[in-house]
């Protein structure tokens, strides 16, 4: 085969949608490859954890487990209202790790009156007394997470 043959079939491959091309003889044997052999490559599904239910012991230990549970709530629960953490976050009593706590169990506070700080994202809440109270008791311990909705302080109403 001459280079005329050559480059003719050159032309051929390139001006087609074709992007292998193999002739073979007896004499001869022209393979043409147009473009580089595009890179493959392996993508791995994430893989779906799930955990194992608890060992057999635990739920034949539950039975008696829930009947102690409903009486420690009980225990716990104590006259007045709950004050709340409007936000997710970490509890603090005081302004300052040096400073007195905001408030004491015992202590009246005034409607407005800061109560704690819950600080977030680096910025601190504090926390106001809605209406006027008296501490019962302070649920949470200082410097210690607290998530939405968790009991900061049990008080009562004046």
């Amino acid at each position: 085969m001459d280079i005329k043959d050559l480059k003719m079939l050159i032309k051929m491959v390139t001006e087609t949608d074709i992007t292998e091309f193999e002739l073979e003889n007896t004499d001869e044997k022209v393979v043409i490859k147009r473009g580089c052999a595009a890179p493959q490559f392996q993508m791995q599904a994430p893989v779906a954890y799930q955990y194992a239910p608890a060992a057999p012991v635990a739920p034949a230990a539950a039975p008696a487990a829930p009947a102690a549970a409903p009486a420690a709530p009980a225990a716990e629960k104590e006259q007045g209202d709950v004050i709340t953490s409007p936000i997710v976050g970490t509890f603090y009593r005081a302004p300052a790790p040096d400073a007195a706590p905001y408030v004491e169990v015992g202590q009246i506070v005034e409607k407005g009156q800061v109560l704690c700080i819950v600080e977030a994202m680096k910025l601190m809440n504090e926390i106001e007394a809605e209406f006027k109270c008296k501490i019962v008791k302070i649920c949470k311990e200082n410097a210690q997470p607290v998530e939405y909705g968790d009991a900061l302080f049990v008080v009562e109403k004046l």
